[in-house]
């Protein structure tokens, strides 16, 4: 990478070049931290020292506002299809709209023309993913949603969910599995197991429904994921002439711990999901032509950052980590931006213009 010398104070500095900043974007690696607000992010730099993050790498920000069709404060259901569709709906409601009229996701749309992948550490029928490829009046309709994955053509598909896939076959009796295979996925179950995956169509289902906390023994399982996502992804636009690749990755149990107010858990995540934007990132310095793009369906907890103390003559004040609910909040929600396009994202946008100006950028949005 290219270095720039800066004169700081009489000293000679190497700073970075920005991440390629090509006018033509043929790879989206859309990021969504569920629940991720900019406290989120505060507490991951407070954390670390104010040593620079992942985060702290972006070319670009704005600010996205969440409300959904019917309701001030937006559930996964509603925002995930405001960001997958570029259309808002109702709370609960998955890639239609409170009409009943279905939109297709950035994902559906680019399917022809790109590779498409979805890796996640919730199971793959949960509300965020899904409305990247389902069409559900209910998000709870589990069954509906299996089904619509089997029939969407992903590429690659990461995440949980073996026993909702088996529920919702289990009355017609059908394979899931098998299902799959016809489909021409290779079906695995072990996270080892994508060390053998570099290209075709692959789905891991490593849980049976969410993957475990990190507590609990998840590992570097999403930034694994994402790597390999990755690798099998490039490797099918080479093999099909495809024009690039549409990737969402979900940092998915911020939103779980920031439900339960555990700030050990929320630090936790949100370092997880750190670890999966800087292999994006890096994808990004490596890659013509990606956008890596960093944002969050809504804030969970409605945390704050205050001072311990009033009197700011004091070498150091204290701060404490609060929480107003146990719930989601109505604030809008930062969009970090990194690599190809990155400058041409701005200002406050509702979060389906965030969907459309992306399906803008690969030629898919609706005319």
């Amino acid at each position: 990478m290219v270095l720039l010398l800066l004169a700081v104070a009489g000293h000679s500095v190497e700073a970075k070049k920005p991440a390629r900043q090509d006018s033509k974007v043929k790879n989206i690696i859309y990021m969504i931290g569920d629940g991720m607000g900019l406290c989120h992010v505060s507490l991951l730099q407070i954390e670390a020292g104010y040593k620079p993050t992942a985060f702290d790498r972006a070319d670009n920000t704005a600010l996205i506002k969440t409300y959904s069709a019917n309701n001030r404060v937006t559930d996964s259901a509603a925002a995930g299809t405001a960001l997958a569709t570029g259309y808002k709906t109702n709370n609960g409601t998955i890639g239609q709209l409170p009409d009943g009229t279905p939109v297709e996701s950035i994902m559906a749309k680019a399917r022809d023309n790109y590779a498409t992948g979805l890796v996640v550490t919730c199971y793959l029928q949960h509300a965020t993913p899904a409305a990247f490829y389902a069409h559900a009046e209910d998000r709870g309709d589990s069954d509906k949603i299996s089904r619509d994955f089997m029939e969407s053509g992903v590429d690659v598909a990461f995440g949980g969910g073996r026993k909702v896939f088996e529920k919702a076959y289990k009355d017609s009796g059908e394979d899931y599995e098998k299902l799959l295979e016809e489909r021409g996925y290779e079906v695995i179950y072990d996270e080892d197991d994508m060390d053998d995956v570099h290209s075709g169509r692959v789905v891991g289902l490593f849980a049976d429904s969410n993957l475990p906390e990190l507590k609990k023994g998840r590992g570097d399982y999403l930034a694994r994921a994402t790597e390999k996502a990755l690798e099998v992804l490039t490797a099918n636009v080479k093999a099909d002439k495809k024009d690039g690749f549409v990737m969402m990755v979900e940092g998915s149990q911020i939103d779980y711990r920031s439900h339960a107010n555990d700030l050990d858990g929320i630090l936790a995540e949100m370092r997880d999901f750190e670890k999966a934007i800087k292999v994006a990132m890096d994808y990004a310095d490596t890659h013509k032509g990606t956008l890596v793009v960093i944002c969050a369906d809504h804030e969970t907890s409605g945390m704050s950052i205050p001072s311990n103390k009033t009197d700011f003559t004091l070498p150091e004040s204290g701060i404490n980590y609060d929480f107003s609910t146990s719930s989601h909040t109505g604030i809008m929600v930062p969009v970090y931006l990194y690599g190809a396009g990155a400058d041409r994202i701005n200002g406050i946008m509702e979060n389906t213009e965030l969907s459309q100006k992306l399906q803008q950028l690969i030629g898919v949005a609706d005319k």
